[in-house]
């Protein structure tokens, strides 16, 4: 439905009809705005792909998407199958002591080494230790979260910024990580060699010394970004490419460790599909590992990162549903919550909508009850997971329509090349009761105090 939600002196408009978010993602998409989150994270993403109005976002989309093309992705894979290996490398000490392992913190940590290396050229090296500038992106991260959810937005009164003690620590933190991109930025300036984007698509990326997206918008032909620009190009991929995709993982895993005959479906399908001897799938190997990726599709459902997206209608539009099966009209300058959580568990929208069931995927389902809405249609699935598309705005894990996350081949493929590792070769089991796992809702979801597993080896 559509509904009115206040928020301290706020008002908001929540909408988790699947009618109404193609009308706002695709049909009357340039009608809105991020709105909100524009104006939350600005201090930290700038005008990255995320916040970045109608017009930056026109002028850096391209450029930006053009860096995951086909042969990047494939040399990726590589780097993906490695880190995975260092995690699961370090597991082995935890499966041979039988000693419990916190495996969210170890997830975050493995997925921020990927998105140092693939974006920036960067060893953070965070399964290995916390430092200083670790820490401070991960704080960063926090805050990020912080100020989504926060409804005052405190930190814009004068002086804030200087006497709130978190403030304090995040403008230090910013500091930090920004001296940091900059370096980067500035070492990869220096070096620029203009390159078309045709031949970077026939580069053998095997024998490239810097394969990073970083790289790729400093080199590409026709394209003279500031390095501010950059840096809030880099920002945005730093934060979103690290946390939704831990955000993922984790929540998958914590699945399926309750539901271990699920595992043991896909380990099947790991052992029949990926020649590797430890589970590292080639690009093509990912396409037929179809049960792996529906369940972390199923896990994405469950537990969407992020949980709402925002929008801002910028003019009077009308939604074709409201609370009450009515047309809705937004006046411009009204804020938008696109409830994701909402809107994958609906029992309107879902069959046993609370279940575990990565098979749900393969199956029509349609209501009529949801005038204009065309329910779930597997033959519509042409990509890594069931999309926008064949689920006609029902499951949006990366929203939809022309501001879909230009990451969401990369997050798959990194996701599936970690998930067909740890099955292959561990066990997972809860070290507690499932209920114990509590949730923090942020720009991701989170637990609130680790996940904590017991692994074996098989």
């Amino acid at each position: 439905g559509v509904y009115n939600l206040g928020a301290g002196p706020k008002w908001f408009v929540v909408v988790s009809d699947p009618v109404a978010v193609r009308t706002m993602f695709k049909d009357q998409a340039d009608s809105f705005s991020k709105g909100i989150l524009t104006d939350i994270m600005e201090p930290i993403m700038g005008d990255g792909l995320i916040p970045a109005n109608k017009e930056i976002w026109a002028k850096r989309r391209p450029v930006v998407g053009a860096g995951f093309h086909g042969a990047w992705l494939k040399h990726m894979c590589d780097l993906f199958g490695k880190s995975a290996m260092n995690l699961a490398d370090k597991l082995d000490e935890s499966a041979e002591s039988g000693k419990t392992v916190e495996l969210e913190g170890e997830l975050y940590a493995m997925a921020l080494d990927v998105i140092g290396k693939a974006v920036f050229n960067y060893e953070f090296g965070a399964l290995k230790e916390e430092t200083p500038l670790i820490k401070a992106v991960y704080r960063v991260l926090r805050e990020s979260e912080h100020r989504s959810t926060f409804p005052l937005q405190y930190w814009q009164i004068p002086g804030a910024m200087d006497i709130v003690p978190r403030q304090k620590q995040f403008k230090q933190d910013m500091q930090m990580v920004n001296d940091e991109l900059s370096a980067l930025i500035d070492n990869a300036m220096s070096s620029r060699n203009e390159t078309d984007l045709a031949d970077m698509e026939r580069r053998d990326y095997s024998q490239v010394e810097d394969a990073s997206l970083l790289r790729f918008l400093v080199d590409i032909r026709g394209d003279e970004a500031t390095s501010t620009q950059l840096r809030d190009d880099l920002m945005t991929m730093l934060i979103a490419g690290h946390e939704t995709t831990a955000a993922v993982l984790t929540w998958t895993l914590y699945l399926l460790a309750q539901h271990p005959e699920i595992a043991r479906d896909a380990v099947d399908e790991i052992n029949a599909c990926v020649a590797d001897a430890n589970g590292v799938p080639t690009p093509e190997e990912v396409r037929k590992l179809e049960k792996v990726r529906m369940i972390l599709a199923e896990g994405m459902r469950l537990y969407p990162a992020p949980p709402i997206l925002i929008r801002r209608a910028i003019k009077d539009v009308t939604l074709p549903r409201g609370g009450n099966g009515k047309e809705i009209t937004l006046k411009a300058g009204t804020d938008c919550f696109v409830a994701v959580w909402n809107l994958h568990r609906s029992p309107d929208l879902w069959e046993n909508p609370e279940k575990f069931d990565p098979s749900r995927f393969s199956r029509r389902f349609e209501n009529p009850a949801i005038e204009g809405w065309g329910g779930l249609n597997p033959e519509l699935m042409t990509g890594l997971y069931p999309n926008e598309n064949c689920t006609d705005y029902s499951y949006v894990p990366f929203g939809g329509g022309q501001r879909r996350c230009a990451g969401d081949q990369f997050a798959m493929l990194e996701a599936v090349t970690a998930m067909s590792v740890l099955l292959k070769r561990f066990n997972f089991e809860l070290a507690c009761d499932p209920k114990e796992v509590e949730m923090i809702t942020g720009a991701t979801i989170h637990t609130k105090a680790g996940l904590p597993m017991k692994i074996s080896r098989r």
